[in-house]
């Protein structure tokens, strides 16, 4: 059996050359010690302030990022709606292709779509217009056709 002893170094101060970083890791350490040590002498009252302390910065930080991501999702929607009408506006082949067909057929003197409408309304007007008048229309041919018509029978017979 061996009889060991405990590790009972102390723990020295970097040495002075030492970079800016290995000094403040030895304040930080110090610094975590001194708590310790703290929390030791005063009990369970310093710990329960630590948690106390702890739990309202964490309420505060839950609250903070969910804003954050909030507003995030906000942006991220408002960009999707503008990326979809861009995409829309500039992939509307099809709005495109009518406005060509449409032109080309002006240039051939086909009537447009609403050109067809208003004759077509101007027609029913007439239309009705016929239908109004009671009287029937006689045809000078028909009346001059019917005596003819007598006359060349009478001079077959």
């Amino acid at each position: 059996m061996s009889t060991r002893k405990p590790h009972t170094a102390k723990l020295s101060p970097p040495p002075a050359d030492a970079p800016a970083a290995v000094d403040a890791s030895h304040n930080i350490w110090l610094a975590g010690l001194g708590a310790f040590a703290k929390a030791q002498a005063e009990g369970g009252k310093a710990f329960e302030a630590l948690v106390r302390d702890g739990l309202a910065m964490q309420q505060k930080t839950q609250t903070l990022a969910q804003e954050r991501l909030a507003d995030a999702t906000q942006r991220m929607g408002e960009l999707t709606a503008r990326a979809s009408d861009a995409a829309t506006n500039r992939w509307g082949l099809e709005h495109i292709f009518q406005e060509r067909v449409a032109r080309a057929l002006a240039n051939m003197w086909v009537p447009s779509p609403e050109q067809w409408a208003a004759l077509e309304t101007r027609v029913q007007a007439l239309e009705q217009m016929l239908a109004q008048s009671d009287a029937p229309m006689a045809s000078p041919r028909s009346k001059s056709a019917t005596p003819a018509r007598k006359q060349s029978q009478g001079k077959r017979m």
